[in-house]
């Protein structure tokens, strides 16, 4: 018997923290000795989250579009190539923060590969803060975080580290009163064993609702390359005045108090910097509904000049 190629599907909204899973579940691999590779979508022309994948790991990005709807077709071909050119034991893929699980799930099954591979399952994680406040977000993407909690087959409750007890029991009792199935775990920067993937199965999936990202979600990204050192103080206070529209901004910047790039991630009003040890290129990527690309051009211009 030939074994199949194990598929894992990170889904979740904008920010949740698929990216510190997929470090966590690659690291746990790494020490097993399994062979994997990654698959990474962004929504955005530029690629920021596959830094984080260690160069002897087979990466294939996908730019510019969603696996769900608008290149699906390139995916198939990505996953193809990675099956033909290595041996895995398992593939990651990082889905958009506004991709439907089901349309990737779907992709998977392309009769070019369909035979060499198994998808284990969809996981699911959740901001747990963003799921409290969901009314603040228009109906389509409300729907879009029942309908990525509706078909995971585990449901990460992530950054629940600030929770009370019984606002955990609450959060708990809406989520699986939505997916009673699957495995449910509180987590805090998405930290789980292994285990908790790859024992989990497939479950059978029912009818969904299409969550197209530009036709259904309206949600688009924007890029901006910084060409100067940033004063901080000015940055911020640019953060706090940009509207609640922006569901996502990642990126690497500079910033005049220092001569260190840092990685930014920004999520749900919370801005992260972390130093980088090497220089990247000080791009921005902004993900949200109706953004009003001449504006943000302008605004950040004025952020950019020495």
């Amino acid at each position: 018997m030939i074994n199949k190629t194990e598929i894992y599907i990170l889904s979740g909204f904008l920010g949740s923290g698929k990216t510190s899973l997929l470090k966590n579940a690659l690291k746990q691999e790494k020490e097993n000795g399994r062979q994997i590779a990654v698959i990474m979508n962004e929504l955005g022309k530029v690629s920021i989250d596959s830094d984080e994948v260690e160069e002897d790991t087979p990466l294939k990005e996908l730019l510019n579009g969603c696996v769900c709807c608008t290149i699906q077709g390139q995916f198939e071909t990505q996953l193809h190539s990675l099956l033909q050119e290595n041996k895995l034991d398992a593939i990651y893929i990082e889905t958009t923060g506004v991709a439907h699980p089901i349309e990737v799930l779907d992709a998977c099954m392309s009769p070019l590969f369909a035979n060499d591979v198994v998808v284990k399952c969809i996981v699911t994680t959740v901001d747990v803060h963003r799921w409290q406040d969901r009314g603040s977000l228009s109906i389509q993407l409300q729907k879009l975080l029942q309908e990525q909690i509706r078909h995971a087959d585990v449901i990460l409750l992530n950054k629940a580290d600030t929770l009370s007890e019984s606002a955990k029991a609450a959060l708990l009792y809406e989520v699986q009163s939505i997916n009673p199935q699957a495995a449910c775990v509180f987590t805090s920067y998405s930290s789980i064993q292994l285990k908790l993937l790859t024992s989990a199965k497939l479950s059978e999936k029912q009818a969904h609702q299409q969550a197209h990202v530009e036709k259904q979600l309206h949600l688009k990204t924007f890029v901006y390359e910084f060409k100067n050192s940033v004063d901080l103080e000015k940055f911020e206070d640019w953060l706090r005045h940009t509207p609640d529209t922006i569901y996502r901004m990642k990126g690497y910047l500079r910033f005049t108090h220092s001569t260190d790039t840092y990685s930014f991630q920004y999520s749900y009003g919370m801005p992260l910097y972390m130093k980088e040890l090497l220089k990247m290129p000080t791009n921005l990527v902004i993900i949200g509904e109706n953004l009003r690309h001449e504006q943000l051009k302008k605004e950040l211009t004025t952020l950019d000049q020495v």
